[in-house]
């Protein structure tokens, strides 16, 4: 009976306590757990495990000690655990707070790069810029790239075909080439502007000439084969309107294989002056103004509102234009009759 008395007289006193937490028991749904949790916790208790000391950790995050101490209050609670203890020497973690530790960092790694985006840039943008605009374009732009976004891989393409489709599909990031008005959806920043240029190889017979319109007429013209009309193709346009005895250029597939048979036959290139000036700094070749007025040539970089507000997109944007206005400064010195690019040019719809 003693006994008996004894178990019941215990039985008592344990409805009297908090029934502890046993393994097995249902614990809360991730999703819920999650819902209510302060992520700033998170920092707090990466600070504690890293200095285990309440005082120390409140000044690493710049809060206040009592602030720090709520917190750890709140991330017991959460993790149903004391975390840190008292120990001979200051508070020492538990199994569980070591766990932790092991496990936060990288966790609040990809947080604050998801927050930040201040970490290192891996990803790739794909352009679609012809031949000839990534000649001008990309020299200047590496650099920048290589300095400030090593990790970032460019691919261009140089065909423009379907070029606002694929931008909104999200085939490709970004579009660069003779452009005009753009569609809602979209949005176009100008690059800079160009005059046309006459390529010839420096020991041409023509260059020996008075360098007249009939005389111009009277020479083969080449050109490149362009998969668009925007592209600086569009300059044969002009050209029809001339009674040039060659009516079929010789077409070549890219401006690098129609510069090389430029300087080895009696052929004449016209391209942008921008273009022209690269080119002839490489080959054999002279610049001559043409004989005829030519529309003006203007380089845009255009892309889909999906990415607009993309601080990446947005930020490589800007270093485009960056290098579009380098290459103007390289391009000025030339006899350029005052065409040079926009400094500064705006975002358009």
């Amino acid at each position: 009976m003693g006994e008996l008395s004894c178990s019941r007289q215990l039985s008592s006193n344990t409805r009297e306590r908090p029934r502890p937490i046993v393994e097995g028991a249902r614990a809360p749904r991730p999703q819920q757990m999650l819902a209510s949790i302060d992520l700033n916790l998170l920092v707090s208790l990466e600070a504690l495990l890293e200095h285990r000391n309440v005082t120390h950790a409140a000044r690493h995050v710049r809060l206040s000690q009592p602030s720090m101490s709520r917190a750890l209050r709140r991330l017991r609670g959460i993790f149903n655990d004391d975390l840190l203890v008292r120990g001979s020497s200051g508070l020492v973690p538990t199994p569980q707070a070591e766990r932790l530790a092991r496990m936060l960092p990288p966790v609040l790694d990809a947080l604050r790069g998801i927050v930040n985006r201040q970490g290192e840039w891996r990803s790739k943008t794909i352009m679609a810029i012809p031949d000839h605009q990534a000649l001008i374009l990309l020299p200047p732009l590496l650099p920048l790239l290589r300095e400030h976004a090593p990790n970032l891989d460019i691919v261009t393409g140089s065909f423009l075909t379907g070029a606002l489709r694929r931008l909104e599909q999200g085939e490709i990031d970004l579009a660069v080439g003779q452009t005009g008005g753009t569609p809602p959806g979209f949005f176009r920043r100008r690059l800079y502007t160009d005059r046309f240029a006459c390529l010839l190889r420096c020991d041409h017979p023509a260059l020996a000439q008075e360098w007249t319109i009939e005389a111009f007429a009277a020479l083969r013209h080449a050109a490149v084969d362009s998969d668009s009309k925007g592209g600086f193709g569009r300059v044969h346009d002009d050209l029809a309107n001339l009674h040039l005895r060659d009516r079929d250029p010789v077409l070549v597939s890219n401006l690098l294989t129609a510069a090389v048979a430029i300087a080895a036959t009696d052929l004449v290139l016209i391209v942008p002056h921008r273009v022209a000036t690269r080119i002839a700094a490489l080959l054999p070749l002279a610049i001559v103004d043409p004989p005829v007025e030519l529309s003006p040539y203007e380089v845009g970089l255009v892309w889909h509102e999906r990415c607009h507000r993309d601080p990446e997109h947005h930020w490589l944007r800007h270093k485009i234009a960056a290098a579009a206005a380098a290459g103007t400064e390289l391009a000025r010195p030339s006899t350029m009759r005052g065409q040079t690019a926009d400094a500064s040019p705006r975002e358009e719809a």
